[in-house]
């Protein structure tokens, strides 16, 4: 089948691969622009960009997608039977949607129609989520809206972010090479969503990372796993960001003010959140990596009954 493959970042990686391994004639991958980072300006791939340059498949950078004239008609010219999608970044025209034969087919990171938009992985921890999973969808105008081929769900259990997306990732990957020829021979059919039922998600801002004490152990600890590796749960020590990236809820009743250090031992810092305990056990100050919590008492001391915040 003759394939333009849409995706940018690692999620979208393996689901290349396996569309590779099955041997699709791969047209082009279309990746977002390179970006320059670190304190360097160095420009770096996309990783969609950096395996398929390693995989000999052509690469396209378009600036934008709507209203570019010469890309579209690129894209009609090729003949694409279909165009497969995996987290590429931006809302594909009518144009687009209609130009391959088979249509547009999205691997989107959540079990549809839950969590449609943006952040699917990282807010299906934060908010608490038992499992999640990945849906092959059929793409249209709306955001997330189009009818579902197949889905395939994962427990989330206490992974972090970066440990479920690369899981997802596989599951996606997997879950659609197997509906790719399905789709093409009409034996497998999009059901549509009941819209009733949707949940969305935004794109996330740093300032959502800022912990509040006033809510359950619980929930704080959903935030540290699922803000990992940004924009990072942080609180403020002493006027200082204090970013907290593995913490333990235990239901011991703590009757002091939101926040409070309330107990300091080489196995972490107790704190005081929504009238239980919270233990910070790896954490990370400005200008340093991610320590244990008793490695940094080593070196420095958080006095007790210090309100974080």
């Amino acid at each position: 089948m003759k394939i333009i493959f849409m995706g940018t970042p690692d999620f979208a990686v393996p689901v290349l691969e396996s569309l590779h391994e099955a041997g699709h004639d791969i047209i082009c991958a279309i990746c977002q622009p390179d970006k320059a980072s670190g304190r360097g300006h160095k420009v770096k791939y996309p990783p969609v960009k950096e395996k398929a340059l390693e995989l000999g498949i052509d690469v396209a950078q378009p600036a934008k997608v709507k209203g570019n004239t010469d890309f579209l008609e690129a894209v009609e010219e090729a003949g694409p039977d279909m165009v497969i999608v995996a987290a590429y970044g931006r809302i594909l025209p009518k144009e687009l949607l209609d130009a391959p034969k088979y249509g547009c087919v999205n691997v989107h990171a959540s079990l549809l129609p839950a969590l449609r938009g943006a952040s699917p992985i990282p807010m299906s921890i934060v908010r608490g989520y038992e499992e999640t999973g990945v849906s092959i969808m059929k793409m249209e105008e709306g955001l997330d809206t189009g009818g579902v081929y197949a889905q395939a769900r994962v427990k989330i259990g206490r992974k972090h972010c970066p440990e479920l997306l690369e899981e997802l990732s596989r599951v996606g990957a997997d879950l659609l090479v197997g509906t790719v020829d399905g789709i093409a021979d009409g034996s497998i059919t999009a059901k549509k969503q009941d819209d009733s039922l949707a949940t969305f998600t935004g794109m996330i801002e740093k300032k959502d990372g800022l912990i509040d004490f006033s809510k359950s152990p619980e929930e704080i600890d959903c935030m540290v796993r699922g803000y990992d590796p940004w924009p990072g749960a942080y609180t403020y020590l002493n006027g200082e960001v204090l970013k907290i990236w593995e913490t333990e809820p235990r239901d011991a009743v703590n009757e002091k003010a939101p926040g409070t250090v309330t107990a300091v031992c080489d196995d972490g810092i107790e704190i005081s959140a929504g009238g239980k305990t919270l233990v910070a056990k790896v954490i990370q100050v400005p200008g340093k990596k991610r320590m244990k919590t008793g490695d940094y008492l080593k070196g420095h001391d958080i006095e007790l009954f210090t309100v974080l915040g």
